[in-house]
Formats: structure tokens, sequence, C-alpha cells
């Protein structure tokens, strides 16, 4: 083989290396956090390793669902935030409606198999098994006639 060949075939090696980043769903679990906290979808993030700072892209303009009519989550095209090992926090971009009131969820701590949602004053805790898939814009976790893994309904019951 010719040196030309060679470093033709190393170029293209390296070029398709830089092609195996992980999505912003495999950054989630390298944080201990379940992919369901992201709907479908999302086209892209940025996450500064020293920071914690990131940003998640959606590719719709506002993302918004209903989890078994109880909770329905505004998701805007980008959110940002800090993120840590069992902690998200400085959330923006990320809203549920509470009675008749929309709410910022400004922060999400892991505290064993429980995820503690907050809003400021207000939080919430459900198990994570409830985020082992990703929802899905406009339906949520029941689109169609899929019902979830294993053709089971999610169920989402707050124990704070």
């Amino acid at each position: 083989m010719d040196w030309t060949a060679f470093i033709a075939l190393s170029l293209l090696f390296i070029c398709a290396a830089g092609y195996d980043t992980p999505s912003a769903y495999d950054v989630l679990q390298q944080f201990d956090f379940p992919i369901g906290l992201l709907p479908k979808g999302a086209t892209g993030y940025e996450l500064n390793n020293s920071t914690g700072d990131f940003k998640a892209y959606l590719g719709e303009k506002v993302c918004s669902f209903s989890l078994e009519g109880s909770y329905d989550l505004k998701y805007k095209s980008t959110i940002k935030g800090k993120i840590s090992k069992d902690k998200l926090t400085k959330l923006s971009g990320v809203s549920v409606k509470v009675l008749l009131f929309w709410f910022d969820i400004v922060e999400v701590r892991r505290r064993g198999d429980e995820l503690e949602f907050s809003v400021g004053i207000l939080s919430a805790s459900f198990g994570v098994e409830n985020f082992l898939e990703c929802p899905q814009c406009g339906c949520g976790l029941i689109c169609g006639n899929d019902q979830g893994r294993n053709g089971k309904l999610n169920r989402f019951v707050a124990s704070s």
C-alpha cells in the first residue's frame, strides 16, 4: 500500500470516529438520570464538562404533552441548566401545569430510586421507573395504540 492511500484511509477512520459522539440521552445516563426526562426527538446538545453547563435542543418549536391526564408539560426548543451526578439545577425551558398555573421546573434531583422535581418552593417526587421511556411531543407516553413498555401504562404518583 502506498503512503497516500494509507493517509487517506487514516483520515477517513479519524473522521468516522468523530461521529460516535453520545446523544443527549446518553449524557443523561452518564449522570445517573433516565432518558425519559427528555422527550423523543432531541436533535443535539452542548455540554461543558468542567462547569456542567448544558443545553439540549429539541427539533420542535415547543413540545407539549399530557401525562396520564394529570400533568401537562411544556418544553421549549432549548433546555438549559447545570448537570452533575444525580442533580440538574438552574433549569430553564421546562414547565409543568398544576391546576390552572404554569410553573418552571428549576431543579431535578435523583435520590435513590426517586426523582424529585422542584418548581421553587414546591416539589414532588416520582419513581425513576416512570422515566425509562421518552414521552413524545403531542401525545406523551400513550401515542396511538402504544401503551408504553410491555403494554403497561406508566403511572405517575407523587410521593411528597
